[in-house]
């Protein structure tokens, strides 16, 4: 009998785990570990914010998946020793004939002086009620969105949060502006330039203001401050915050101090045998020198790739499951129409597009949801 340990219940973990568990024998036990209870997609962070779709509808509790005869342990993951696979919680340690590592990133607001005190979080997704209580109480002057860290999960999200707040004071008639500001030096640098200006063109046509290149170092009462010592000033200020790799993936040793888990691209195998990592914990570098974006659709797609590696090695037979760096996201821009992101990361040099906003990319969107709630957690 084989044990299997996932460690996190995000994208990659889930994906992971389900596919395991269809694939090994059912004497083998799939364990998933994670400090949450439940599970829900980023997407539901936005619509609850501007209040265009409940968010307790797409939350799943991860308890659902032992019906499919996963272990689901809620607990925090004390240490872990690669080189053995053995996991330390509070109570007890796993070991583990493989591991994936499916963590994701942490949040790190305390990172910019001010930002906790006077930001809300909209990428937390327990700040999603209060982020959406003010955008509702905001009588008018300006709701700025701001990026300030990179990398960051779900790099059009911050331009898809500002154009739908955007539209929804326009409905309230409530006089603001918004606006964005990023480090970047363009909105989307991973798509390139001519992709990338289609999408600040969306935010130009609807009067959505952004600011490039300005990185943010401290946040004071209705102040942003940034490096040179520019000033922006907002009534109400949503924020993405910083990024990090969880600290005990450090400690492990799977990731340097200020740098994220290394993993062959096509096979998520890190230098440690039997042990995998997936999705936002991790860095794949693409051809043009930036990072795979972290965004759910490739980590669930790693973890597919993991679990059929690993269930080919305890089996003892060889793989050729490989990751393939394509996927598509789904940018709503208002008026019920949403732009896709669609492309090929892995290729060299990477082939990525920005399509035509439409009504069916929203449907799409939604239908993206849906089927892998229903697939994981049943319906």
């Amino acid at each position: 009998m084989a044990r299997v340990i996932i460690l996190g219940g995000g994208f990659g973990g889930i994906a992971a785990a389900t596919r395991l568990r269809d694939l090994l024998p059912r004497s083998d036990e799939v364990v998933l570990v994670d400090r949450r209870r439940d599970f829900a997609m980023g997407l539901r962070k936005t619509w609850a914010v501007v209040g265009s779709h409940p968010l307790e509808d797409g939350v799943r509790p991860l308890s659902r998946l032992a019906d499919r005869g996963i272990e689901v342990i809620e607990a925090v993951i004390e240490a872990i020793d690669p080189a053995t696979r053995i996991v330390r919680l509070a109570d007890r340690s796993l070991e583990a004939d493989a591991l994936v590592v499916a963590l994701g990133a942490e949040q790190a607001p305390e990172q910019v002086l001010g930002l906790v005190e006077h930001g809300i979080n909209v990428w937390d997704r327990a700040e999603a009620g209060r982020a959406h209580a003010a955008l509702e109480g905001l009588a008018g002057g300006r709701l700025v969105v701001g990026v300030f860290g990179l990398p960051y999960a779900c790099p059009p999200g911050p331009f898809e949060l500002a154009l739908l707040a955007n539209e929804r004071l326009a409905a309230r008639g409530v006089p603001a502006s918004v606006e964005v500001f990023a480090p970047m030096p363009i909105a989307l640098p991973v798509v390139g330039a001519t992709e990338s200006a289609k999408i600040e063109a969306l935010l130009e046509a609807a009067g959505v203001a952004l600011l490039r290149g300005r990185r943010a170092v401290e946040v004071r009462d209705s102040t942003v401050r940034f490096e040179g010592g520019e000033e922006r000033a907002f009534d109400l200020l949503f924020a993405v915050p910083p990024h990090r790799c969880p600290g005990v993936l450090v400690e492990a040793g799977l990731a340097a101090p200020g740098g994220w888990v290394a993993v062959d691209p096509r096979t998520l195998a890190t230098p440690f045998p039997g042990v995998y990592a997936v999705g936002d914990c991790t860095a794949i570098i693409l051809a043009q020198g930036l990072p795979l974006p972290k965004a759910g659709v490739f980590a669930e797609a790693e973890g597919y790739v993991a679990a059929q590696r690993i269930a080919a090695e305890l089996a003892g037979t060889p793989s050729d499951a490989a990751f393939a760096g394509e996927g598509v996201c789904y940018v709503e821009v208002g008026g019920q129409r949403a732009a896709q992101v669609r492309g090929r990361f892995l290729a060299d040099p990477p082939e990525i597009s920005v399509l035509e906003p439409s009504v069916g990319a929203v449907e799409a969107k939604a239908a993206f949801e849906t089927v892998r709630l229903v697939s994981w957690f049943g319906g």
